[in-house]
């Protein structure tokens, strides 16, 4: 398999706007061929999904998910171009599987693009001390860092989360089909999760109390 370089996947998403992991995987998929990397993403309606992309979307809805009881809870807004989109069932569905994906999977963030710089700092200096004291080559270190900061967009970002009703596609993946299917650009703008009790320090008999209360039930 050709070797598919930062630079290869720039230009490829500078030319279609597809994503960076669209991108890389459609090089991937044509041994570093550009062009037909190109064509690739075309098919996929990827490239397609991605020229919309600038639209302004300033419709859509905000939407709420309670879950476990009202143990999780979560606010999430997403936005389409248009109402009428925003009232087709394919949309509201892609809303709420949105709400489920936050609740289950705990994304910190959209989109690695707003993950502050000081917390890829932070973790790349962490990663770097770690694979330092496994023993690992100096030769290496950028290249298991890397590696390891890509794992953890895939974890703290929604877009990079594998969906959870299907883990083969990622929910950027997901979202571009939408885009695709519906004909107008669609995005996740913001969301909030909450978990009953998050960041407040219980003293041991709280937890006893819990407990009895679920025996007794």
């Amino acid at each position: 398999m050709a070797e598919v370089t930062a630079g290869m996947i720039k230009e490829l998403r500078e030319r279609t706007g597809a994503g960076i992991m669209d991108c890389k995987k459609a090089l991937q998929e044509t041994q570093g061929n550009v062009d037909e990397a190109i064509a690739y993403l075309r098919e996929k309606g990827l490239a397609a999904a991605a020229k919309k992309a600038g639209r302004v979307a300033a419709e859509g809805v905000v939407d709420a998910y309670i879950h476990l009881g009202g143990r999780v809870g979560v606010l999430i807004e997403v936005n389409c171009e248009t109402d009428f989109v925003a009232k087709t069932d394919a949309f509201r569905e892609f809303v709420k599987d949105m709400a489920m994906q936050v609740a289950a999977s705990k994304p910190e963030y959209v989109s690695r693009e707003d993950v502050p710089a000081s917390v890829i700092k932070q973790e790349k200096e962490i990663y770097r001390a770690a694979a330092i004291n496994e023993g690992k080559p100096e030769r290496i270190l950028d290249r298991i860092v890397d590696g390891r900061l890509g794992k953890f967009f895939q974890e703290a970002c929604l877009l990079e989360q594998p969906f959870i009703k299907d883990t083969d596609k990622t929910v950027q993946q997901l979202l571009q089909e939408l885009i695709s299917h519906l004909g107008e650009n669609i995005s996740v703008r913001r969301f909030a999760r909450f978990e009953r009790g998050e960041g407040i320090e219980k003293r041991k008999d709280d937890w006893a109390d819990e407990v009895m209360a679920e025996l007794d039930k």
